[in-house]
């Protein structure tokens, strides 16, 4: 036997299927990561009504109180995915069955093929709320909407985007690092509002220079969510840093800069 065969068969089983667990976790994660990563960039074109083959306007047609059921339907199994499996009780829980480096990383997997859903079977609702007819402005409306979406992945980035959607965590797990322990913490953006991920979301689904029923209703059901969760969560970072961040909320606006209440 050589002196690689015999460094080979003096590695413990254990600690072999310990890598072979975490690669395959990195594996995971990293896949799970190109999947969010296709579903935002389809969400962009999704709404703006740009590019991709199926848009916000587009699909097929169905009665208006059928179209209107599906799509409330399609919207609730995001959000309920979105904000059941988001909270402290429900991970605590889910990690008994999942392991605890790939829990986010599964999360935005399910959160995403919950966005997949609804893009592939949204119902339009065609009818034309308004239609802004001046070009300027129209491109003005269009400029605004992609601005918002800078703004969402500006502010991911602010707050380490790869931990938020789980490659942070699973990279840790494959290179043997602990998870440090979150602290709290308000770059840049945060400084003037508490939640610019929220407010670029509102801003890219309502600056249109044309607004359908069916963009109406996912606008409003959406920003009626973003209001939900945003009590939501934060009631769970008040029970994480307590009262660091009671005193952030009394400093920092929630949404619209400068302005305490919103």
């Amino acid at each position: 036997m050589t002196q690689l065969d015999h460094q080979i068969h003096s590695i413990d089983p254990e600690v072999a299927g310990s890598r072979i667990f975490k690669f395959i976790a990195f594996l995971y994660g990293i896949a799970a990561y190109l999947v969010f990563f296709v579903t935002i960039l389809y969400a962009i074109g999704f709404v703006t009504g740009l590019v991709v083959p199926k848009t916000i306007d587009i699909g097929p047609q169905a009665p208006t109180i059928e179209a209107v059921v599906i799509d409330l339907v399609l919207m609730s199994i995001f959000a309920v995915q979105h904000s059941v499996m988001a909270r402290q009780q429900f991970k605590a829980w889910w990690t008994q069955f999942v392991p605890k480096p790939v829990e986010r990383s599964t999360y935005v997997l399910l959160a995403s093929l919950s966005l997949l859903l609804l893009f592939w079977q949204w119902r339009p609702l065609p009818a034309i709320i308004w239609n802004v007819e001046n070009p300027d402005l129209a491109v003005i409306l269009v400029t605004l909407s992609f601005a918002g979406w800078i703004l969402v992945f500006t502010s991911t980035y602010l707050i380490n985007h790869f931990e938020l959607f789980g490659l942070h965590q699973v990279t840790n797990h494959l290179i043997g690092k602990e998870t440090p322990p979150p602290r709290f913490k308000t770059p840049l953006l945060y400084n003037f509002v508490r939640h610019p991920i929220y407010l670029g979301f509102i801003i890219a689904f309502w600056a249109a220079p044309t607004m359908t029923a069916g963009h109406l209703l996912f606008a409003v059901v959406t920003t009626l969510y973003i209001f939900v969760g945003i009590a939501l969560e934060e009631h769970d970072l008040v029970a994480l840093f307590g009262d660091e961040y009671r005193q952030y909320k009394q400093r920092v606006s929630m949404l619209i800069p400068w302005r305490r209440s919103l």
